[in-house]
């Protein structure tokens, strides 16, 4: 302002030249004759800044899609511009403003934390081809209900990401957890392989490899896989749904109870399988990329049918088969069940309870 008011008063003093202090202030002639009208028509104030925004702007986005954006972004927090923009397309909206726009929008607005938005980065992720090929299961941490825990029990269908359990556990029991996946396998049928990490109750205690959850779900034929220790990534799907239920659910109720709890769970459950779309499955919702498993729930197990040339062991309660004199550890939870041993090489055995390989052996001599 104050270049441009000194330039005005040399204009108007006998003498100067407007060529000459188009030079001195190095601005173009059209410039220093725009200045001259403004201020001759509005004094001072006509040489102040002007906004550059056009008075007509035909690809300016519409009041209601502005309206509707931050109307979602209140009702749903945690998401971000992609899930907000493809839950209107899934509503059927058209003419849906770019991702671009709609972030802008979020920034303009303030609701963009910058701190999260730097975590959101990509990485490579693996998964199954098909559903049910595996599921993964983990408990989330727990937290305080009144007189009691509440520690959540998650199980995510590796391909479509869809939530097959979240149900909240007074304690992380073998029974409940059991009681959890019973219900689970009649809706849903069995997955092929199921993985989790090396806690309680699915990793036994101290010194065994197996328990009785595991070895329960070896006899239904299901493959059981644990992750490396110190590994979450290997559980890195259902690690990122226990973040998505922390921010988009737990951290905004105050639950009263454990039933209380498990209402919202369901509640929460079925907006996560049906309405939120998941940027991890190209932005659609996990049902539609879910079905369930043509293998049924058996209420009642057949024997196991082993390999004919199988040496069939009985486990002792030590948990040790006797094979040609000689005791081989299989896990405590086995006691009372039969195992097949079955030769790979000369003096090489593998170890079978089911369809699944416990461990291989050499043969002692």
């Amino acid at each position: 302002m104050s270049l441009r008011k000194e330039f005005i008063m040399k204009v108007q003093a006998q003498g100067y030249k407007v060529s000459h202090l188009c030079r001195e202030y190095r601005i173009s002639r059209k410039t220093a004759y725009k200045w001259l009208k403004r201020y001759s028509e509005e004094g001072i104030l006509g040489l102040e800044d002007r906004t550059k925004r056009p008075s007509l702007s035909p690809a300016r986005i519409r009041d209601e899609f502005v309206d509707g954006i931050i109307c979602l972004r209140s009702k749903y927090p945690s998401w971000g511009g992609k899930k907000l923009r493809q839950l209107l397309l899934n509503e059927g909206h058209e003419n849906i403003p770019s991702l671009s726009t709609v972030n802008r929008i979020l920034k303009r607005e303030d609701m963009i934390d910058k701190k999260e938005s730097e975590k959101r980065q990509a990485y490579i992720r693996f998964e199954r081809e098909f559903p049910n090929e595996l599921w993964q299961m983990d408990f989330k941490g727990y937290f305080l209900v009144p007189g009691n825990e509440c520690h959540p029990l998650t199980i995510l269908d590796d391909c479509s990401r869809y939530a097959i359990c979240l149900k909240a556990c007074a304690s992380e029991s073998e029974e409940l957890v059991r009681s959890g996946l019973e219900k689970a396998f009649r809706e849903y049928g069995l997955p092929d392989a199921m993985t989790m990490d090396n806690g309680s109750p699915w990793k036994g205690y101290a010194g065994q490899r197996l328990s009785r959850i595991t070895v329960w779900l070896m006899r239904l034929g299901i493959k059981v896989s644990h992750s490396r220790p110190r590994h979450p990534q290997t559980q890195g799907k259902d690690e990122r749904f226990h973040r998505s239920l922390k921010e988009e659910l737990l951290r905004f109720h105050n639950f009263q109870s454990l039933e209380n709890a498990q209402t919202s769970f369901d509640e929460w459950r079925e907006l996560y399988n049906y309405v939120r779309p998941h940027e991890g499955i190209g932005m659609k919702c996990p049902g539609q990329r879910y079905k369930a498993s043509e293998k049924r729930y058996p209420e009642r197990l057949a024997p196991i049918e082993y390999l004919p040339g199988d040496e069939v062991k009985k486990v002792y309660n030590n948990g040790t088969v006797c094979f040609r004199g000689q005791w081989y550890p299989v896990g405590k939870p086995l006691y009372g069940e039969y195992v097949a041993l079955r030769q790979i090489k000369e003096n090489e055995w593998d170890i079978y309870y089911a369809n699944s390989r416990l461990c291989r052996f050499k043969l002692k001599v």
